[in-house]
């Protein structure tokens, strides 16, 4: 057996996997859009296999750094079924159509501007069509049932607590008359976050890919984080009359935000500042969230009872046509736009941002990862001038970080997660989905320091044989 890593190594985008069995069966470990990067374009561009000899993809779960290249795949010859739960299905659909309607946009832009200099045009990843296409090829199992894959390859999917219907991947493998388990973490989910259960640990396995996003980090607790966002509406919307931006990811983020928004809503009495949710795939993904409340935790449970729509409140609104969009950078209101995406690569979130960076009265409030080089990782990291639209800008308006949203475990709760493996047992852990130097090695330590061994950084392209 054999596992080449095309993606996510030592970076944290474009998650992709591929286990190449001895007898030749192929199976591809997520298909995520490489972001961010200097050289995101031509990564998404090309795989580092054959998608017709793939023969099955598992997804563990809907972001487009897990899902974002699966209509090429689909496009360029893979036949196979897309394994995961019936949410990852449900939101996959949405995210890719959207994440096709804004590539075209984007190629149409650009190839005007490259016909003018006597260019040929570019053409999108995918199109719409394509996006609609490679649904098809989807397939949903149910949490906690081995599916047989085929006759020497069975699947688990367990909740990992990260977003709606994702999951760790677990798989008992047949490989000439031995029985081989390897287990993919995907993104590690939090425990006492609102909205979803707690992060359900692994099978035991003697190959594990583990993300490694916050390795080198421990996030801001729950309990502050109400607290602390609230004191940033108070400043910017109470006393300077100013605006909030908030980049947040269409799903998991923004309905954390609005639900922890409904509780102060009911505790603080809001009722006097307008909330826009300023995206249609925002909109769309929380409908899918209200559809499936098996997999929230007891306390949302709990909070329904009193108010039976934890994503709906008093001036809440759902924004979906462009001009509302448009009309929210002309108003002088005090407000708070939470906005698509979630790192400020694209959307209509770095149009808000253009329009309002400027007034020092307002609040960018990054509440998340943003990958290295995106206009959210630019934002945080404290440079002040930028060029949008063709436009020079220089960033005037505050900045807040919460990672406390973050949706991703940090170094402790990861290492809770994984602790429960048998060090014994565990032939290989590879560190994956996290940067090299902050992240990776950091985690790398700490493993090592609670018995793990036999710990591998993988580079992108890198195949290991077992």
């Amino acid at each position: 057996m054999r596992i080449q890593f095309c993606g996510a190594a030592r970076t944290v985008t474009g998650s992709s996997h591929l286990i190449i069995l001895n007898n030749g069966f192929k199976i591809l470990l997520d298909c995520g859009m490489f972001q961010g990067h200097d050289d995101k374009d031509e990564s998404n561009q090309k795989f580092l296999f054959r998608p017709e000899e793939i023969d099955v993809m598992i997804l563990s779960h809907a972001h487009i750094d897990h899902t974002g290249r699966i209509p090429k795949l689909v496009k360029e010859g893979f036949k196979g079924k897309i394994i995961c739960t019936s949410a990852t299905n449900e939101l996959s659909s949405i995210m890719l159509l959207d994440s096709a309607f804004i590539q075209e946009k984007d190629a149409q832009y650009l190839s005007k501007k490259r016909i003018k200099k006597n260019l040929p045009p570019v053409s999108p990843l995918y199109s719409v069509e394509e996006a609609k296409s490679s649904l098809q090829n989807f397939f949903s199992i149910q949490y906690e049932q081995w599916f047989p894959v085929n006759e020497n390859v069975q699947v688990l999917l367990r909740d990992n607590g990260h977003i709606l219907g994702s999951g760790s991947v677990n798989l008992r493998i047949n490989e000439d008359g031995r029985e081989i388990k390897v287990a993919f973490t995907g993104d590690i989910g939090r425990p006492n976050r609102p909205i979803l259960k707690d992060p359900i640990r692994m099978e035991q396995s003697d190959i594990v890919i583990s993300e490694s996003t916050y390795g080198g980090r421990i996030h801001e607790s729950f309990p502050d984080d109400k607290e602390h966002l609230f004191e940033v509406i108070k400043r910017t919307c109470v006393e300077r009359k100013g605006k909030i931006i908030i980049p947040a990811f269409s799903i998991g983020r923004t309905q954390e935000i609005v639900y922890m928004l409904d509780q102060l809503h009911h505790e603080k009495n809001l009722d006097p500042i307008p909330v826009y949710v300023d995206s249609p795939l925002s909109t769309n993904a929380t409908s899918i969230y209200r559809k499936h409340p098996e997999c929230f935790d007891e306390q949302i449970f709990n909070y329904i009872k009193n108010d039976p729509d934890p994503f709906g409140f008093n001036n809440l609104h759902y924004i979906t046509e462009v001009e509302e969009s448009k009309r929210l950078n002309t108003t002088t209101e005090a407000s708070i736009i939470i906005s698509a995406s979630g790192m400020a690569e694209a959307g209509r979130v770095v149009h808000h941002i253009s329009n309002h960076m400027e007034n020092p009265n307002n609040t960018i409030l990054i509440v998340g990862y943003c990958a290295e080089g995106s206009l959210g990782a630019r934002i945080r990291s404290g440079e002040k001038d930028f060029k949008l639209y063709g436009e020079e800008k220089k960033l005037k308006a505050h900045v807040e970080l919460m990672d406390s949203f973050s949706a991703h475990g940090d170094q402790k709760e990861m290492l809770s997660f994984l602790d429960n493996l048998e060090r014994s047992q565990l032939q290989r852990l590879y560190l994956v989905h996290g940067d090299y130097e902050d992240a990776q090695l950091p985690f790398k330590k700490i493993l090592e320091a609670n018995r793990f061994q036999n710990i591998f950084i993988p580079e992108k392209g890198t195949t290991e044989s077992f």
